[in-house]
């Protein structure tokens, strides 16, 4: 960039005579000279450059000027909510901070598929080496997931692997702020404590990746608790509620006035509004995360009582949480403050579209009777404990597949982290870990504090330390991966190859080719509950281990298997441990895969154009009888 002009009496390059007045740009006022350097056009090399210029430059391009700051701004947009307006801060140094941690967080992410691809592939596994070097930066969080966020959102179909492992560090970073913030929110005293917030807590940790805060859940509430006090106004303008700012605490007095906001609540919530219990996919996992309810607008008793009783705090009515068996319920008291006659209480179901039960009629509820201490109020910390445990369950419910261990997994990190004594679900957890052959370190570690509660759990300690302790030594010595070369002459009969877009003949789903095996190497209890003898070739030929659309991993026979007519991306969460990029029509297998099937890729490259470049109309693929089906492999 030039800083002056020509000198005095110098003919300019148009024949003009120059003005010998004329100034050079390092004369301009600062202000002027910021907004120039602020051009949109302008990057930070520019910047360097003009600052190297002279010395009244360097100046306007100091760390904490305008200059800097805007181009702070310009690379890292999302970055903007940790500064407060017009915050006085070193710029340059921010910039150069941030750009750092990039560097490093990008060159961690892309190491990570050489180290790891060899293990087995699950959606729990933990990387714990790389979590810990990202850590020991000893760089601002925000800065590490914003760098992780930025290769999250690069483009779509490319660098599929890095995305891969960027969104399972980023994951697993988030979890631990919450973590942390969980346990600053169990160390509040139990007055201070608010069951919204310690649900949003749970569902922000079952959900790490959604934007779900207490501000936007908050606002929906309010937004509720409006439409409900302008029902109250029609039926009572000079009801106290209507005076209720958001977030006073004020406790309507009056049993009447109370009645009537619960009306309104009920008539907004559950015939305006449509909340209902989710009596038909009652064991769905959405149905326990806050977010997910306000979204669906149905829930489980936990959830929906959760949101039911903070509008009607909001609304100055006191109703409390009750750990009725098989049945969360609300009670509402309908005689003088501090009395403990379950007689005294109607019972809400939040779950029942708001009915009103009396002690009696919830023994009904549930079918058998209970003692009165079932009826009693509950603490915040109760609550959480007994909504994690509902998850828990159905983590436990689930089929072993990627989802149901995840689930099983978070929910036991949150239920320890409220109650870290309880002996059965340290060991639950330690037993998962060594199911999934994840962090054989904290294995030992959760077995050593077992024995110190409970030293009669001996037997079950030292077998899994036995075993954790042979998986630890086995990592250390790793078995070289198989490398299959098509050119092999026992590999002559396997016809596609990884990266490949494939359609099953008989049960129509799409999926992609990530592993082969010239033959079926399942076990032969599987191969009999599959019905492999019905295959016209049974087990005597090519297998293909496969990514399908609807998050599942296969294993699925040659014969059952076609190359997909229309090729399409496949939705599957374990696509980029496999595949580093979609190329509209196949998937180019990374690094690591390629290792595994180093003549893949020619083969894949051959049919594509084969298949979908030189097609002439008719010449489609011959059918094949369709044979037994070979989807229900577990996820691998």
């Amino acid at each position: 960039m030039a800083t002056s002009v020509v000198a005095e009496g110098q003919q300019s390059l148009n024949g003009i005579i120059s003005d010998p007045q004329s100034k050079n740009l390092t004369d301009l006022p600062t202000e002027l000279l910021e907004h120039i350097l602020c051009f949109p056009v302008l990057k930070n090399v520019d910047i360097c450059n003009v600052s190297c210029c002279c010395k009244r430059l360097h100046d306007v391009c100091h760390g904490r000027g305008k200059v800097w700051g805007h181009q702070y701004k310009l690379r890292w947009p999302r970055l903007q909510r940790f500064y407060r307006q017009n915050e006085c801060c070193d710029w340059l140094r921010e910039y150069k901070t941030r750009h750092r941690v990039g560097i490093q967080i990008r060159r961690t992410v892309e190491s990570i598929s050489k180290r790891f691809f060899t293990e087995v592939p699950c959606v729990g596994q933990v990387l714990g080496d790389s979590f810990a070097e990202i850590e020991s930066l000893g760089m601002p969080e925000h800065f590490c997931e914003d760098e992780l966020l930025f290769i999250l959102n690069s483009d779509k179909s490319k660098s599929l692997t890095l995305k891969y492992y960027a969104k399972k560090i980023l994951y697993f970073l988030r979890q631990q702020n919450i973590l942390r913030s969980l346990k600053t929110f169990l160390e509040q005293p139990a007055g201070q404590q608010s069951a919204l917030e310690g649900a949003i807590l749970v569902d922000q940790y079952c959900n790490p990746l959604a934007e779900v805060t207490l501000n936007s859940i908050s606002a929906q509430l309010d937004e509720i608790a409006e439409k409900v006090k302008k029902m109250l106004k029609i039926k009572n303008s000079s009801h106290p509620s209507l005076r209720i700012a958001q977030g006073d605490c004020f406790i309507v007095e009056d049993f009447e006035l109370q009645r009537q906001v619960v009306c309104a609540l009920n008539s907004v919530l559950f015939e305006q509004l449509q909340y209902k219990g989710n009596e038909f996919d009652y064991y769905n996992p959405l149905n326990s995360y806050i977010h997910q309810v306000l979204l669906r607008r149905t829930g489980i008793p936990i959830s929906l009582s959760v949101l039911y009783m903070t509008l009607a705090h909001k609304l100055g009515v006191q109703v409390e949480p009750v750990n009725f068996p098989n049945h969360f319920l609300l009670r509402w008291c309908q005689k003088p403050t501090g009395s403990e006659d379950i007689y005294d209480f109607v019972y809400i179901d939040a779950f029942g579209k708001g009915k009103q039960l009396t002690a009696k009629e919830c023994e009904y509820l549930i079918g058998h009777q209970v003692t009165a201490d079932y009826y009693s109020a509950i603490s915040t910390t109760e609550v959480l404990l007994r909504m994690v445990g509902n998850l828990l369950n159905i983590g436990k419910r689930g089929e072993g597949n990627e989802k149901s261990y995840q689930l099983l997994r978070d929910s036991l990190d949150l239920y320890l982290t409220i109650n870290p004594d309880n002996v059965q679900y340290l060991l639950l957890q330690a037993r998962l870990y060594f199911h999934l052959g994840i962090w054989p370190e904290k294995v030992l570690d959760i077995l050593q504090h077992i024995q110190a509660l409970d030293p009669s759990q001996h037997g079950a300690v030292g077998y899994l330390v036995q075993h954790t302790l042979e998986h630890i030594q086995h990592k250390k010595h790793p078995a070289t991966p198989e490398v299959k070369k098509r050119s092999a002459p026992e590999h002559v009969e396997v016809q596609y190859s990884v990266g490949l877009i494939m359609k099953h003949k008989r049960s129509g789903y799409n999926c992609v080719i990530y592993g082969w095996d010239p033959k079926c190497t399942m076990s032969q209890e599987w191969i009999t509950t599959m019905r492999v003898h019905q295959l016209s070739s049974g087990a005597n030929q090519p297998f293909y281990n496969v990514l399908v659309q609807d998050g599942t991993c296969r294993y699925a026979a040659q014969e059952n298997l076609e190359p997909h007519s229309a090729p399409l991306e496949i939705g599957h969460p374990e696509v980029g441990r496999y595949f580093s990029e979609f190329a509209n029509d196949h998937y180019f297998a990374n690094e690591e895969l390629q290792t595994r099937y180093p003549e893949d890729m020619v083969e894949t490259l051959a049919t594509v154009q084969e298949l979908y470049h030189r097609l002439t109309p008719g010449s489609g693929n011959q059918d094949q009888d369709p044979a037994a089906d070979q989807n229900n492999q577990p996820a691998m």
